[in-house]
Formats: C-alpha cells, sequence, structure tokens
C-alpha cells in the first residue's frame, strides 16, 4: 500500500501534528465529532481504487439492470415507506469493500452495499484537512478520476438540491443535533446551503410540506433524506406526513431505496467478490450453527446493529419462522491488515461513494476508510486502540 509514502508518514508521525488535524477537523466543521479519527489517512494506489470501482460498478448494474431482482426487491419495502413520487432510480449508492491479501494482490471483498447518503460533506474536510496537516499536496490526491474539488461540490451539490434552491431544501433527521453524523449536516450546511431539520419539525399544508426558516414559513421542495427507517421503527415516531402520500416534494435518497439495495441485495450477487450469502429461511443445511466462520445479520439494521458472529442453534431458534426470510447468513471474511502503522499493521474498509447523474449512470465522487483492529470496525470492536476509527483515502497514481 504505496510503502515509500506509508513509511515516510509513519517515521515523521507525532501525537502533537495528530492534536492539530483533530482540532482543525473540529475547527472547521463547527460541532463536536463524537467518533474516533484515525491518526493516519490512507495511501490506496490508484489501480486498487480502479478495480473496487470496476466491480462496485458490475454489481450495482446487475441489480439495477434486472427486472426480476427489482421485482422481488420492491416487494420487500414495507407498505408505509412506499413512494407514489420517490426516485425512479437512487440518487446516492455506497459500496463498502473490505482490503485482502490474496496471491493476485490486494483485492476488496463486499461488506455491504445501500442506496442511502452518507458523509458526502465531512470526508471532503477529512480529506483536505490531511492533505493539509500532514503535508500531503503533492504527494496524494483525494478525488477519483478527473474529479477536482469544483467538481465535485458541483456534483454533490446537484444530487442534493436538484434544481432548486438550496433554502428550498432541507436536510431531514431525527434529532439532528444529536446524531453522530452531526460534523457532516454542519459541513453540509456550510458548503451546500442546505440546513438540517427534524423530521417532526414539518408543517403540512395539502400535498405542500414547510419547515420554520429564521421564522420565516418555508416551502420545502426537494428533501435529502437522512433519516432511517430502522431508527424511526425503534423510536415510534410519529410522522406529520405519510410517505405513501402523493406529496409535491423531491426526494434525494427516498426512504423506499433503502429496503431494495441493503443486504437484502447480497445474495443475489454472483461477483467473485462477494462472500457467500444466503437467506436463513434458505440456509438450513448449509452451514454449520456456532461456527465462527460464519455471520448471522438482520437485512434492514443500521451500522452493524444486530450481526452474530458464529450463530448458535439457541440464536437461529429464537427467530420466529415467519420472520426468517428477513435475516441473512454470510460467510465471515477476514480483513488483512494492509496499512503498516506505528502501532502494528491495522485492518482498512473503503466505501466509494456514488452519486446518480443522469438514469442510471453513476458516478464514482470520493472514497472513504474506516480502520480497525477488532472483529468488526464500529468503535465497540476498537476500544482503547490507535490507528483505528474514520481515516481520510489519499490516492497516489501507481509508478509506471
Amino acid at each position: 500500500m504505496v510503502p515509500d509514502l506509508r513509511a515516510r508518514f509513519n517515521a515523521g508521525f507525532t501525537t502533537g501534528r495528530h492534536q492539530l488535524f483533530l482540532d482543525t477537523v473540529r475547527r472547521r466543521c463547527g460541532v463536536p465529532i463524537e467518533f474516533p479519527l484515525s491518526e493516519t489517512p490512507c495511501f490506496l494506489p490508484a489501480s486498487l481504487l480502479a478495480s473496487l470501482e470496476q466491480a462496485a460498478r458490475a454489481m450495482i448494474e446487475s441489480l439495477l439492470g434486472s427486472a426480476d431482482y427489482l421485482r422481488r426487491a420492491d416487494a420487500m419495502v414495507p407498505e408505509r415507506f412506499r413512494m407514489p413520487r420517490g426516485e425512479q432510480w437512487p440518487t446516492f449508492i455506497q459500496v463498502d469493500f473490505g482490503l485482502v491479501q490474496t496471491s493476485r494482490g490486494i483485492e476488496g471483498r463486499l461488506v455491504e452495499l445501500q442506496a442511502f447518503p452518507s458523509l458526502y460533506g465531512f470526508q471532503l474536510v477529512l480529506a483536505e484537512t490531511a492533505r493539509e496537516v500532514w503535508e500531503l499536496d503533492e504527494a496524494a490526491t483525494m478525488f477519483p478520476g478527473a474529479l477536482d474539488r469544483a467538481r465535485y461540490l458541483e456534483t454533490v451539490g446537484s444530487a442534493i438540491c436538484g434544481d432548486h434552491d438550496p433554502t428550498e431544501v432541507v436536510l431531514m433527521e431525527i434529532d439532528p443535533d444529536r446524531q453522530k453524523t452531526r460534523p457532516d449536516f454542519a459541513v453540509t450546511r456550510q458548503l451546500w446551503g442546505v440546513r438540517a431539520i427534524d423530521v417532526r419539525a414539518v408543517s403540512r399544508d395539502g400535498r405542500q410540506l414547510f419547515y420554520d426558516r429564521d421564522g420565516h414559513r418555508t416551502r420545502i421542495r426537494r428533501v435529502y433524506n437522512r433519516v432511517i427507517p430502522d431508527e424511526l421503527d425503534q423510536k415510534a415516531i410519529a410522522l406529520p406526513f405519510d410517505y405513501g402520500e402523493d406529496l409535491d416534494v423531491e426526494w434525494a435518497g427516498a426512504p423506499d431505496w433503502f429496503f431494495r439495495l441493503s443486504k437484502f441485495s447480497i445474495p443475489f450477487l454472483t461477483h467473485p467478490w462477494v462472500p457467500q450469502t444466503m437467506f436463513l429461511n434458505e440456509a438450513e443445511g448449509r452451514f454449520d450453527p456456532g461456527d465462527d466462520r460464519w455471520l448471522l445479520k438482520p437485512l434492514f439494521s443500521y451500522a452493524g446493529g444486530g450481526i452474530i458472529f458464529g450463530p448458535t442453534s439457541a440464536d437461529l431458534d429464537a427467530i420466529p419462522v415467519a420472520a426468517r426470510h428477513l435475516y441473512v447468513v454470510q460467510e465471515r471474511v477476514p480483513f488483512t491488515p494492509v496499512i503498516a502503522t506505528p502501532d502494528g499493521d491495522t485492518q482498512a474498509e473503503v466505501r466509494l461513494m456514488f452519486v446518480r447523474s443522469a438514469g442510471r449512470d453513476y458516478q464514482f465522487v470520493l472514497p472513504l476508510i474506516r480502520m480497525g483492529r477488532g472483529r468488526m470496525m464500529g468503535v465497540d470492536h476498537n476500544k482503547g486502540l490507535r490507528f483505528v476509527g474514520a481515516s481520510a483515502a489519499l490516492i497516489v497514481q501507481d509508478m509506471a
């Protein structure tokens, strides 16, 4: 993973400069950051990123290009989230790969894909700050392909706002000031002028939705949706509108696609980088309960919620037969520690962040990295460790 640059970074690492990095990110976001930021950016060869992109595009097209898959995926959308005026195709797609060392070199293994927005604002700030504080401007870029900062802002801004004035676009969330993703909301407002509002603060007049903006009742013409259906259900939140109503509002990141492109999609993929995955109701006799090489995952939980390692017969028996189609059993693929750090080698998960440009054409706009040494990449599995957490992905051109 770009050994010369990695060795140079490790040799020059100091906790003081890392603290400067943390302080600068916080200052630029303007709000507290309640999740760990890794002590190092990750240096990705452009050729590796290209292979990840190629695999991600093949997976996306195999799903969105299949009428049979879309019919089956549509049947998974709960009635309350069926939208008469949603998106024909999802505006945002994320594809997550864990990095593994193979005889062919470093490759990706699919972790998850989802049609839901990611940290399009915060990740930009994170990467820009890493390049500046660690003086890496000449060594690496942060944008894939021919993209630059101006084109990035235009592309993502268009996906968020459409053709509307940002004052009539809202980032809709549940308790946005209490979410860990609050730094991204703050940067989204700085970069694109779109404010985060609580979904319960919306008012309705006929087919139109409104919000209070500096004391003025303001029409909502487009919603940049960050409300996760799983959280909405867990908190039993009563909405001031119904998703199934014919509202005169555009959606970017509509909640029905949260179900259509998700862990539900993985058993339908045949790419060699996809670990064996099967619906629980179809898995009897195909794996050994209690074997740590398998994971049990609920389809529509978020951020790794509800995952069981080596599910036992008791774990499986606790799931009602009628609900087993809502779980998958997946082969566990341990990531290879491929990032050399002063505290030892660390695993990395790479997210490829796409936005739709036209039809089913998607543009890869930014990579995102999570680093870890635990069984999973989440904070709870990496407590007390250094060189773990959110990281900037910096792209280095391969030497000829």
